[in-house]
């Protein structure tokens, strides 16, 4: 499940084609997803891999990841130089992709600068807004 960063996707690829017929509610969904992991995987793991394999499905469907490449292949085209620029990204195979096009992008002179550490949002904002624990900030200097 390409997008998931779940370590168990083979497995639930597996049961998911084995199942034989169309999966009709995310209920359904859940309980495959639960049956294709191993006996003992306690109630907080199953809750990741369901949460993740759901996250993959919506990134799937919304082309959101086909939509970060074509952003970061048209961004150094829309920045004047010594232009910065900072994304945000809240999952792991965004982040993943913006670190690569920003490394990639200063080792070729395209930005003078880059982070060299991501910047992630502190406890007490993380207390004040539960959804910000994810986010993920990088940005980058356009070369003069």
């Amino acid at each position: 499940i390409e997008g998931a960063d779940e370590p168990r996707a083979e497995l639930i690829a597996e049961a998911i084609v084995g199942w034989g017929k169309p999966i009709e509610t995310t209920r359904q969904l859940r309980r495959l997803i639960e049956s294709a992991l191993p006996s003992g995987v306690d109630e907080d793991a199953v809750k990741a891999t369901v949460t993740r394999v759901f996250q993959a499905i919506r990134i799937a469907v919304n082309g959101e990841l086909t939509a970060i490449d074509a952003f970061l292949t048209q961004l150094p085209h829309c920045l004047r130089p010594g232009a910065r620029v900072a994304v945000l990204s809240f999952h792991s195979g965004e982040d993943r992709r913006i670190k690569h096009h920003f490394r990639d992008g200063f080792r070729s002179g395209i930005y003078s600068e880059i982070a060299t550490e991501v910047t992630r949002p502190s406890g007490a904002e993380v207390r004040s807004n539960s959804r910000a624990a994810p986010a993920k900030l990088r940005w980058a200097i356009r070369s003069s």
